[in-house]
Parts: C-alpha cells; structure tokens; sequence
C-alpha cells in the first residue's frame, strides 16, 4: 500500500499557495493553478509545506488525499518547468504550421485539418514535421497532445505513417498474405 499522502511537499519561495478547505490555490507571476478536491482531504501549509490529513469519517480519505498530493506536486513542477510533449509527422507530404494561434495539418487528406491552440498551452513547429506541445497543466498537455495524435495515428501496416510521439515505438506488421494452390 502506497504512503505516498503521508509525504509532504516542499513548496519554493516564487510560488504563493492560497488554502480554502478543500481548495488549493497555486500562483506565480501571472498564472494562477487551482483546484478543488475530496472533502476528506485537508491540507495543511506551514513552513513552505503542505502537509495532507484527512477525515477519518470516510474509509478511502488517504486515496483522495494521495491523488491531491500528485496533482499538487505536478502543479508546482508545471509552474517552475514547463511540461513538454514532441509529436513527429511521418509521411510524405505531411506539413504542420501554426498561424494566428490555429494549428494547420497537412497529413494526406483532402483537407487541411485546423485545430485551434488553448491560450495557455504553446505550441511551436520545427522543420514542418515536429511539433512541440509546451504548458504548465500536465494533464492538458497530455490531452493536446492525444488530440492532436488523434487526426493520423501511425499506421502499423504502412511503414508507421502517421503523427507519433517522440521516443514511441510503432511495429511494422506483415500484411495477410494469399495462399497459392
């Protein structure tokens, strides 16, 4: 069993935290990340730490309290370093390039594909075939980046063409074969 809520976080000096019952409040700068969690969950901030309890009424408080600790740790890690995701086009004549805060994709349909940028995640595209996913949110990276990958995933029997992620594997498959009689 994980004890993972049991351990606190340390919190930099550049970031504000701002606690309402169940509520955290992160800020730096001008970004501001919150959120909203269980009600058996109660954090605590003293010393640039938050600390997570719980409520004892309820039988899966340190669960919820060991998922508030993750998204807060990853909230602070998004607010000092961005988080990063690398998509790379493969396949002839498949272009990417951004214009007026709309993602354009050339990727051999008939039609070119926009898809309009959240104005809190950055998008930047090298070479016409590598495009760059970069925020603070984890999950909304994540989430820009499979929707994106969503249009033309690689194909396993066509040499992997498609929009993969940097380091992912793709493996080629043998196509059926016929028997001659």
């Amino acid at each position: 069993m994980s004890r993972i809520a049991k351990k606190f976080i340390l919190v930099p000096k550049c970031i504000k935290v701002n606690i309402n019952k169940n509520k955290i409040i992160l800020y730096k700068d001008n970004l501001c990340v919150s959120n909203k969690f269980h009600i058996s969950v109660l954090p605590l901030f003293k010393n640039n730490k938050i600390i997570f309890n719980t409520n004892k009424n309820y039988i899966k408080s340190w669960m919820y309290a060991g998922t508030a600790r993750a998204i807060i740790n990853n909230a602070i890690f998004g607010l000092i370093n961005n988080f990063k995701k690398v998509l790379i086009l493969v396949g002839i004549g498949y272009k990417a390039n951004i214009e007026n805060n709309i993602l354009y994709l050339n990727l051999g349909f008939s039609y070119t594909i926009k898809y309009n940028i959240p104005f809190n995640i950055k998008l930047k595209c090298l070479d016409n075939n590598k495009i760059i996913v970069e925020g603070y949110d984890k999950q909304l990276v994540g989430q820009i980046a499979s929707d994106i990958r969503f249009f033309r995933p690689p194909e396993c029997y066509k040499n992997g063409k498609g929009i993969r992620y940097e380091n992912e594997i793709v493996i080629i498959k043998e196509h059926k074969k016929k028997l001659n009689k």
